[in-house]
């Protein structure tokens, strides 16, 4: 496995947009995050966000506005517990201006002399809560790939600005990777912290950074705790074991794809709807 060395600064983006299944590159932001980094660079939102699409929040106290959630997106400088520096790129994804943000990121990368910028995504598959975190990894270079793929498959998949840097940055010869954590269709609407540890223990493995993320860690048991006790409330448990089955049979190497070739075997997409279905009904229950 390939290490970037101490003295090497790293960029590491996460940002709140599409590839934010189970809000899991948010949740590993928040652990990177310090609040009391160096800001390097804000970058202008207002010709990046779509205020309408995505309406930051604003309180309203009796007779006045208050507490405006103003939407920030910013580059900072941050430091390990062990005094490595590294950025962090956090904050909601451009909704227009892709290019030119593009350009300013890498105005950053030249100025702060980055060897690698690093990338944390989550999508949803047909893969079960039940089983670890499966992570694909993409890079511009096949040598900054440092671990093995389960899935290879070749999709055309919508772009994202976090895709579009990449490959931008590989057009321009600068080095970028990334790791792209697999969260279970029916968790992709929810904070799914199994999906947010799994990419921070990604960026641990690579990059040697010494972060303390025990209490995300530990509020997996309750988040599990909470899926499973729906799954039993809703007589769940024989779509999760056809997951499970479909999952298993995959990384046997009996199938190609997340979807397994046996008709008996239900497709992620229809065990996926019959998941919504229960948890849907389920949260019904409880507003009621």
């Amino acid at each position: 496995m390939s290490q970037s060395p101490a003295q090497e600064l790293v960029l590491i983006h996460a940002l709140d947009g599409f590839l934010t299944a189970g809000a899991a590159p948010r949740l590993a932001a928040t652990q990177l995050r310090s609040g009391h980094g160096t800001v390097i660079k804000s970058f202008d939102l207002d010709g990046l966000y779509d205020y309408r699409a995505r309406r930051p929040f604003i309180t309203f106290q009796s007779d006045h506005y208050q507490d405006y959630e103003e939407p920030k997106l910013d580059i900072v400088l941050e430091k390990d517990n062990a005094g490595t520096s590294f950025l962090l790129l956090a904050g909601p994804e451009p909704d227009f201006g892709w290019e030119g943000f593009i350009d300013e990121v890498q105005e950053v990368v030249e100025d702060q002399g980055v060897t690698l910028t690093l990338g944390l995504g989550a999508v949803p598959m047909g893969v079960p809560h039940t089983r670890p975190a499966m992570i694909t990894t993409h890079a511009t270079r096949p040598e900054l790939i440092d671990r093995k793929n389960l899935w290879s498959a070749e999709v055309r998949v919508p772009s994202s600005v976090q895709s579009l840097l990449e490959y931008r940055f590989a057009q321009r010869g600068l080095d970028a990777a990334g790791y792209v954590v697999h969260v279970p269709h029916y968790l992709a609407a929810v904070d799914y912290p199994t999906a947010a540890v799994a990419l921070l223990d990604a960026v641990v493995d690579r990059l040697g950074l010494q972060l303390d993320y025990e209490l995300l860690r530990e509020s997996q048991g309750e988040a599990l705790a909470e899926i499973e006790q729906q799954i039993a409330a809703q007589d769940g448990e024989g779509v999760l074991s056809g997951l499970e089955e479909q999952y298993d049979a995959f990384t046997r190497g009996a199938a190609q794809s997340l979807l397994a070739d046996d008709d008996s075997i239900p497709t992620g997409e229809e065990l996926a709807d019959q998941f919504e279905q229960f948890l849907a009904r389920q949260r019904k229950n409880d507003d009621g």
